[in-house]
């Protein structure tokens, strides 16, 4: 079937191949063709030829029955997060903060609704959901949402909002506009956000915005906690000041990484 908003320079088939990737969400890990082609919105054929085509390459296995993604796939977005440079940044940053606070700490960007993890530095705790680098939430309830969100101009935050989830979490807290938008606008005032339970039992946090040069949000970084564990007083009073304090060094890095020029390396040989 052809793919929506389609134009002269659109290549079908190389939509057709990511949304066969992206098909394999967390509760379906192995698929059959038939069930492939459901959930891709493709026809048997289409989806065989796209398969074998992905298995050649290396990023699809099969059992003879299933097909299942292989560890290749995260190359995919690695190559984002290396592109941008984000981590080779962040990395010492969080490394240190996840010292002094014993908590693990992530940055992550907006994705439509969504926010997406692009760096992580975990500490062995038990928590409520499990956090790795892509791994998707819907931003509203989530520290690293808020920080981002409030950063939009209102007509884009609606565009943004009206996007409908692609996480497959249903957040503990379901606001109507009017809270959303003073929830907000207290974010914007501060420079920070805490969320307590709001996405899910037992996950707490608090973030802070990551800025570029011109000072636009890139991303957010957090420290996130238990909540039987740590207390929203020891979040704020302790982890906050420390969390400030890494985000303004990260944005300072990435701020001066931006001014470096590119260096172009010319092929020929001399």
């Amino acid at each position: 079937m052809p793919r929506e908003g389609t134009g002269p320079d659109f290549i079908e088939a190389l939509a057709r191949g990511l949304e066969v990737i992206t098909a394999f969400r967390p509760g379906r890990p192995a698929m059959t063709l038939a069930e492939v082609a459901a959930a891709a919105g493709l026809a048997r054929p289409t989806a065989r030829r796209i398969l074998l085509t992905l298995e050649e390459l290396g990023y699809v296995r099969t059992d003879g029955r299933d097909y299942s993604l292989t560890p290749r796939v995260l190359d995919l977005g690695v190559a984002y997060v290396h592109s941008t440079g984000l981590w080779d940044v962040a990395r010492p940053h969080l490394e240190r903060l996840v010292a002094r606070t014993n908590e693990s700490c992530s940055i992550a960007q907006l994705d439509g609704s969504d926010i997406v993890y692009v760096a992580r530095v975990a500490v062995p705790k038990i928590v409520g959901l499990s956090v790795q680098i892509g791994t998707r939430f819907p931003a509203l309830p989530t520290s690293l949402g808020k920080v981002q969100l409030a950063a939009l101009p209102p007509e884009e935050l609606e565009a943004v909002l009206a996007e409908p989830t692609r996480s497959g979490l249903v957040p503990r807290w379901q606001p109507d506009r009017a809270e959303r938008d003073a929830e907000l606008r207290e974010v914007r005032a501060r420079g920070w956000a805490l969320t307590d339970e709001q996405l899910a039992l037992g996950i707490r946090s608090v973030a802070a915005p990551l800025r570029d040069g011109s000072g636009r949000v890139i991303a957010g970084v957090n420290v996130n906690c238990h909540a039987a564990e740590t207390p929203v007083e020891r979040l704020v009073e302790h982890h906050l000041p420390l969390l400030l304090q890494t985000a303004g060094e990260i944005s300072a890095d990435f701020a001066r990484l931006d001014t470096i020029p590119a260096v172009v390396v010319s092929g020929k040989a001399g």
